[in-house]
């Protein structure tokens, strides 16, 4: 699938920097653009291969919004113009979708990719998805009401919406910093992997994935996730069956972008490798499991040849709202935007030295 990338927000630039460094890297070829907004200048700087533009600069100076996505979704809209301007060179004939990436408790990038969403879809006749990125249960309450309300907004805007969760693809232990690092290497990793598909062969595979695969599994739209794993493979395809069936397994179950997400409406099963260690028979054993587990008949497969001496499974669900984890995700949304509503700022400035400013 080749790609044009849109960032949004201070998340979404270093996820689309991040993605294009790595496609560039392993010679995919697959992002055919890759583009950033923001409306904190100093974020920006920070981006060393993507184009960017500031937005918002009458309002906020280059600043950012604060976590204010109602002002995020504002500074985009007026600025909507110049940003069409902008992207013109990075959507080009051979882009097959569109992707706006934004991490969705922040200000600008909640506030602004459900409105790019929209725009985008009006003028453009590809595909236009969102990768949105949901903050972790520790990172506070207005994080989370943010990513209810931007999240809410994009999944009717965009045709479909990938989500990850911050909570899922990081290791234990580590600081927020190096978590929010790993994890966006592991995006960069999995969904770069994803928008190659088809696009770079190593060898023939029997039956590559291509294009078609990916947008008719994302075809009827909502929440998406995207599972991985990989494991060391033999050299010969007749002993890499149950190689083949364990990482399709662990790639649903334990690997997720959204963990427990396990039902889905539609799935695409896509086992990466050297094509003469790729057993058919295994890829087929995979891909009934999958269709049992989820609940789908509407369960695709393919290869994805790869000069690699391991085999890697993605698995890339549709339809996922109904999941324990987004259901979870939408209750504690609706939580926080009580506590935030609850919240008297003025209560943290009592003090009988101070008066009321109007």
């Amino acid at each position: 699938m080749q790609v044009a990338l849109v960032g949004v927000g201070q998340a979404g630039g270093k996820v689309v920097e991040r993605l294009a460094r790595f496609d560039a890297e392993m010679g995919f070829d697959a992002v055919v653009g890759a583009f950033a907004i923001n409306s904190a200048r100093a974020d920006l700087r920070s981006l060393e291969v993507v184009e960017t533009q500031l937005v918002g600069q009458d309002r906020v100076g280059g600043h950012g919004v604060g976590g204010d996505n109602e002002l995020g979704a504002e500074v985009v809209r007026s600025d909507v113009d110049e940003i069409l301007a902008g992207l013109d060179g990075h959507v080009t004939s051979r882009a097959e979708a569109i992707w706006i990436v934004a991490g969705l408790g922040g200000g600008t990038g909640s506030g602004g990719a459900p409105v790019l969403a929209a725009e985008l879809g009006r003028i453009y006749d590809v595909p236009v998805y969102a990768l949105g990125i949901l903050p972790g249960r520790n990172e506070g309450a207005l994080y989370q009401a943010n990513a209810g309300r931007s999240l809410l907004t994009l999944t009717r805007e965009a045709d479909a919406t990938l989500l990850v969760d911050n909570d899922a693809w990081h290791e234990s232990g580590q600081s927020v910093e190096d978590a929010f690092e790993s994890i966006n290497e592991r995006i960069a990793q999995r969904v770069g992997l994803l928008f190659a598909a088809g696009e770079t062969t190593e060898g023939v595979g029997e039956s590559v994935v291509d294009t078609s695969e990916v947008i008719n599994t994302l075809r009827n739209g909502g929440t998406a996730a995207l599972g991985y794993a990989s494991a060391p493979a033999a050299t010969e395809s007749a002993e890499n069956v149950t190689v083949t069936t364990s990482v399709a397994r662990n790639a649903l179950l334990t690997g997720t972008s959204l963990p427990e997400a396990t039902e889905a409406e539609a799935a695409l099963l896509v086992i990466a490798g050297a094509p003469d260690r790729i057993p058919r028979k295994g890829v087929e054993k995979a891909r009934r499991w999958l269709e049992e587990e989820t609940g789908s008949m509407q369960v695709r497969g393919g290869d994805f040849p790869l000069d690699s001496d391991r085999l890697a499974a993605l698995v890339l669900l549709a339809g996922v709202e109904r999941s324990d984890r987004v259901e979870s995700f939408v209750e504690r949304a609706r939580e926080a935007t009580r506590e935030v509503e609850r919240t008297d700022h003025a209560e943290q400035f009592a003090d009988d030295r101070l008066e009321n400013l109007f």
